[in-house]
C-alpha cells in the first residue's frame, strides 16, 4: 500500500481549501494541524484540518456534512468554528495551525 507524500497531501489541501472558499463565501480560514503541521506525518497518517465560517448555524456535530473533504488524498478530521467559537477555544493555543486559505477583508466587503 502506498500513501500519499506530505508535499502531495498539501498540495491537494490547497487546491480543495480554494475551490471550498470560491464556492461558500462564510469560509474565513481553513488550515490544518496535529502531524502534518508538527513533523509527524507518515505512513497512515491523517489529515487534521479546521475551518473558520463567518455565520454557521448547524450543530457542531452536523457542520462537517456542509464541507465534504472529497479529493482529499488520506482520511480528514474536520473541525468547524465559527469566528466566536474560535477565538474562545482554549485548546487552539497548543494547536501549531498553518493556514493555507485566508479570505481577503477586501473581498468581505
Amino acid at each position: 500500500m502506498r500513501w500519499p507524500e506530505k508535499e502531495e497531501v498539501l498540495r491537494a489541501l490547497r487546491i480543495w481549501a480554494e475551490d471550498l472558499g470560491k464556492k461558500e463565501p462564510r469560509i474565513l480560514r481553513v488550515g490544518y494541524f496535529g502531524s502534518l503541521a508538527e513533523g509527524g506525518w507518515g505512513f497512515g497518517s491523517d489529515l487534521d484540518v479546521v475551518i473558520i465560517v463567518e455565520g454557521v448555524r448547524e450543530p457542531f456535530w452536523q457542520r462537517r456534512r456542509c464541507f465534504p473533504a472529497e479529493g482529499l488524498p488520506v482520511p480528514v478530521d474536520l473541525l468547524i468554528y465559527s469566528p466566536e467559537e474560535w477565538r474562545n477555544l482554549p485548546a487552539r493555543k497548543n494547536w501549531k495551525v498553518k493556514w493555507v486559505y485566508e479570505r481577503s477583508r477586501l473581498a468581505q466587503i
